[in-house]
């Protein structure tokens, strides 16, 4: 290979490496909660539960298990708009979720992660700013005798379509891999933000903060208190109806910036 040819594709692979490392950050180094911090004063789930590493995952659970008390695992680092990529695998019953622009105090936009009865992952909530949502349905297990859980089903919950987008009922069922992990991608941009996610690749929702009108929903009251960065949380819901001994799991978490935070 010529000396020039070999020098310039060096370079460029130099180039795409730092393009790549400047862009992207690994929030979670597979072994260690570094970078990370449970919600530093008591809230409504709780003085911030139980976090740990376990198989490669930051894993949360009630603190003990059963006890009601919960709260967040929050990344240190706070970040304006960007893409989120994660993987999760949470216990069927768990009433779980992925906040972006978070404060300390677990005010945010909430991905839902409510695996459980009446629950919806991957629309759009307003966790300590309104009670909101986008979510047009609502998801159902379906068991063996054991009472263990083997597929889920997916009902309309009368509330209208979001004016945005949301996917179908059915389409969601075909995205979702009960039992596995699953990968959520989170797109977070503007003041009132456009939250747009997705699971395995597939669309699920998108949150228009300047077109949304649900019930709730105090736009001004939400650009005020959740302001233009925040950061990025996973939970563990207070209160009783999280199962004994139940744990949500997260790994292989990156962000890439849009904007410099």
């Amino acid at each position: 290979m010529p000396r020039l040819l070999a020098l310039a594709i060096a370079t460029n692979l130099l180039v795409a490496s730092i393009a790549t490392a400047d862009d992207t950050i690994e929030l979670f180094d597979g072994k260690s909660l570094a970078g990370w911090h449970k919600n530093p004063e008591r809230i409504g789930h709780g003085t911030g539960g139980h976090w740990f590493v376990e198989n490669g995952a930051i894993t949360g659970e009630q603190d003990p298990p059963g006890s009601g008390n919960g709260g967040l695992m929050l990344t240190d680092r706070k970040f304006k708009d960007f893409e989120l990529t994660i993987d999760m695998k949470p216990d069927w019953g768990v009433c779980s979720g992925l906040f972006v622009r978070s404060n300390d105090k677990g005010q945010c936009y909430q991905m839902m992660v409510d695996y459980h009865d009446a629950g919806n992952v991957g629309h759009i909530y307003g966790e300590g700013v309104g009670g909101f949502n986008n979510r047009p349905f609502e998801i159902f297990g379906t068991y063996n005798d054991k009472k263990d859980l083997v597929s889920l089903t997916a009902k309309p919950n009368n509330a209208p379509v979001p004016p945005a987008f949301s996917i179908a009922p059915d389409a969601w069922l075909r995205a979702w891999k009960v039992g596995d992990w699953n990968t959520a991608k989170v797109r977070v941009v503007g003041n009132p933000a456009v939250i747009t996610t997705w699971i395995n690749g597939v669309k699920v929702s998108e949150f228009d903060g300047n077109t949304f009108e649900g019930k709730g929903y105090d736009k001004d009251n939400v650009v005020k208190t959740l302001s233009n960065e925040g950061s990025i949380a996973v939970q563990v819901h207070g209160g009783k109806s999280w199962p004994d001994g139940a744990k949500c799991r997260w790994k292989n978490i990156k962000v890439k910036l849009l904007t410099k935070s």
